[in-house]
């Protein structure tokens, strides 16, 4: 990903989204439901920036849930169809999702059964079931992002299958992959109709839910759309993909500051960014972000410990090397931090949030959102 040029006027920290390799990444999509029918769905988990819903509506035929406060935001602005799936659900949590979910997945047998009549209550809301299909393929963090682990709590094993009230359910939902290049989701494709078709002829659509990294090079997007076509073309019913990550890939970034630069045996850079704070995927996977203009320790002159300045000791992005001194004030830019970043940002240690931003295609950069004490302060009751 080559970085546009961006304005110096941005105060950091600051999240910025690139709007025209958004709408690079939106074009796939396009292509996979032009060439195939299915629909493809955003999964807010991963990106909620609903200054980006306008230009993702044109394309995606809405958004998937994990619970109701996502449901509620898909609901309100994104403005179209919208899938909710939890492991459980909390008390009159079902009752107030039926008044923004048309897609309703449960996640065992025995959930059906205790909240059929609730949703049968309310005219046009469809029931999934999501299945642990047995297939495990995430390419990104073992079994913390491994959705088939063993003891795995999501999904109904095989031989629960038999005790589903397929008569009421419309949607077999199997997600598997995290991070999946096309061999993987099309392993999953035919996993499930190998393994589990006589489940597959009892329902109206299939959900492979998302981890399908359509926007990485290395993704053979006609692979793809041939297993799907293969797959509707042998079984008549709809599919549904709900990729996250997969849409949102490359194309922002987190930039930052150098507030100082600390001398123990090596060189230490500290930013205004934070992995503890800005980007825990960071230390969760753990993984080593790109930075722009930087390349492994070694490779360049001089070489710097990337870290944030709050007070957990691990609090450590990475080791990078630059082909000129870092000097207090420089710019850092992390790339490709739009996926689940932002979203999963916290305020430990009163360490202040980065700014929303919208980088337009023509360079102008807006600010979408500041945060400020108040964030802070408010989080604390």
């Amino acid at each position: 990903m080559k970085p546009p040029a961006l304005p110096d006027s941005i105060a950091t920290p600051a999240y910025v989204l690139d709007e025209a390799a958004l709408a690079r990444n939106l074009e796939t999509a396009a292509r996979i439901k032009r060439e195939t029918g299915c629909k493809i769905l955003l999964a807010t988990k991963a990106f909620a920036l609903p200054a980006a819903f306008p230009m993702m509506r044109e394309v995606l035929d809405g958004t998937t849930a994990s619970g109701e406060y996502e449901a509620r935001l898909g609901f309100d602005e994104f403005g179209k169809e919208v899938h909710v799936y939890s492991p459980a659900y909390m008390p009159g949590e079902v009752e107030r999702l039926t008044k923004l979910a048309r897609h309703i997945y449960f996640n065992s047998p025995e959930q059906i059964h205790r909240y059929l009549p609730i949703v049968q209550a309310e005219p046009g809301v469809k029931i999934g079931i999501r299945i642990n299909p047995g297939y495990s393929n995430a390419t990104l963090g073992g079994a913390l992002y491994d959705p088939c682990a063993p003891y795995s709590r999501f999904g109904a094993t095989r031989d629960t299958l038999d005790d589903v009230p397929w008569e009421h359910v419309d949607v077999l939902h199997a997600h598997a992959l995290c991070e999946a290049r096309d061999a993987g989701s099309v392993g999953l494709i035919r996993h499930i109709a190998r393994e589990f078709p006589q489940y597959v002829r009892k329902v109206k659509a299939v959900n492979f839910g998302g981890g399908h990294f359509v926007n990485k090079p290395d993704y053979d997007v006609a692979n793809l759309i041939a297993a799907i076509n293969e797959f509707r073309a042998t079984f008549g019913v709809d599919v549904i993909l709900e990729p996250g990550a997969g849409l949102v890939v490359d194309t922002g970034y987190l930039v930052a500051t150098v507030l100082d630069i600390h001398k123990n045996e090596k060189n230490i850079a500290i930013l205004d960014a934070s992995a503890s704070t800005h980007m825990p995927d960071v230390l969760e996977v753990p993984y080593t972000p790109t930075v722009v203009g930087a390349a492994a320790p070694g490779e360049l002159p001089h070489s710097y410990i990337l870290g944030g300045k709050t007070c957990m000791t691990g609090d450590i992005i990475g080791e990078y090397a630059f082909a000129k001194p870092l000097h207090v004030g420089d710019r850092i830019v992390f790339t490709d931090m739009m996926q689940y970043s932002f979203v999963k940002n916290n305020t430990f240690n009163g360490v202040p949030l980065p700014s929303l931003n919208v980088l337009s295609a023509d360079g102008t950069c807006r600010i979408v959102r500041e945060f400020g004490y108040d964030e802070f302060r408010h989080r604390l009751g």
